[in-house]
């Protein structure tokens, strides 16, 4: 029998907000290398160092939407409700991305086979193993087709979450990481032209991430997480930047940071939840985290759309018109971000979200016989402190 969903929430984790802004501002820096928008050799030198593990990004994405999604789950909350709140909450973004990508490869009379529009309209194009599938229309939503894939597995894996032993969830923790790096031979058994999709897009190697974060996750709800603080953890993050930067192979690479994404962030989440301060939930860092989704969603068709207007895709920008080029880049993409989250992302997920039911009406309680000097319980709009009802229903979406 389905127990009764849970009434109380758990606590807010505002500093996860702000580090999902990190995670996207390292994937813009990767690209904008990738780009060689920056010509300057000595300067192009210093962005693909400092951002040359930036594509780790997503994979920080993945560790904390296990993380934040496992920790918020509402216990007995039907699967299809949990799903909804999830699809209201990316795809608006997506639609509206998608379109304007469509719109950008008619203007250039870019081909794009109907059938990869289609996959990646409906976000299954991370499950074909071909480029022209995978990184069609808007390139970088392959990331939400792994999204979705995880949405549709976690209301089926939560009851054995709850239910595992300690032991367990820690073993998760352990094999996630060695799964990730047992990718590299094992992507011998798959074709040549394939292994790329297998170890950076495959949904179900990709998961691996996703349920590391679902494990700590678990793991903190019971108060069974040991870890480092959150100073200890970011000086770890960045001495394994550093060191896998510059002395291990890149096959080393994504497991290694898993370990230390994970441990920053179940810093954050624990400094949050014994309300420390941290540099992550301030309110300019929170509404950059809020705005990240969006940011990811469309930088990469922003920095390609201009560049090919101004003829300078591929060849780069000399001196320092380059590194100006990434700022004015960041600056754009982040207004049109802001833009898509306010006017796009929040009305449509308070519009498509499931509804909360109404509370029951109560019965008029009879004339108080207390003298009229006994204080009555003011209403919000009063000033007064507002009930689990009516504060639940100021919230803003998940």
């Amino acid at each position: 029998m389905t127990s009764a969903p849970t009434t109380t929430r758990a606590p807010r984790l505002p500093s996860l907000t702000g580090l999902r802004w990190v995670a996207a501002l390292l994937v813009f820096g990767f690209h904008a290398g990738t780009m060689r928008i920056v010509a300057e050799p000595d300067l192009k030198a210093v962005v693909d160092k400092a951002f040359s593990l930036g594509l780790s990004g997503v994979e920080f994405f993945f560790i904390l939407s296990g993380f934040v999604l496992v920790w918020s789950y509402r216990d007995g909350e039907p699967g299809r409700t949990f799903l909804w709140r999830r699809v209201a909450k990316i795809y608006p973004n997506h639609v509206v991305t998608f379109l304007a990508a469509l719109a950008v490869a008619a203007w250039f009379a870019d081909p794009v086979p109907r059938l990869a529009a289609l996959g990646n309209l409906f976000l299954v194009q991370a499950w074909i193993p071909f480029g022209g599938y995978f990184y069609s229309v808007n390139n970088v939503s392959w990331s939400l087709s792994c999204e979705l894939a995880f949405y549709l597995c976690l209301p089926l894996a939560v009851p054995w979450l709850r239910r595992a032993r300690t032991g367990a969830l820690r073993v998760v923790l352990v094999a996630a990481p060695l799964l990730i790096l047992a990718l590299w031979p094992g992507q011998q058994l798959v074709p040549e032209e394939q292994r790329w999709w297998f170890t950076q897009i495959f949904p179900v190697t990709r998961s691996f991430e996703f349920w590391m974060g679902a494990a700590a996750a678990e793991l903190m709800r019971r108060n069974r997480w040991r870890g480092p603080d959150l100073t200890v953890a970011s000086l770890l993050f960045v001495g394994t930047w550093v060191v896998a930067a510059f002395w291990v192979r890149a096959e080393f690479w994504a497991a290694l940071l898993a370990v230390a994404y994970l441990l920053v962030i179940t810093a954050a989440a624990q400094a949050d939840v014994r309300g420390r301060w941290t540099p992550w939930r301030s309110r300019p860092m929170v509404w950059l985290g809020e705005v990240s989704f969006a940011f990811y969603l469309v930088h990469v068709l922003v920095m390609v759309t201009v560049l090919r207007l101004t003829g300078d895709w591929g060849t780069g920008l000399p001196g320092w018109r380059g590194p100006l080029a990434v700022l004015g880049f960041l600056l754009l993409t982040l207004a049109l971000a802001a833009a898509l989250h306010r006017w796009v992302e929040v009305p449509m997920m308070r519009r498509l979200g499931p509804r909360r039911p109404r509370p029951a009406p109560v019965a008029a309680a009879p004339p108080p016989s207390a003298p009229p000097s006994v204080p009555v319980p003011r209403s919000p709009a009063d000033g007064g402190t507002p009930t689990p009802i009516e504060y639940a229903g100021r919230r803003r979406p998940d």
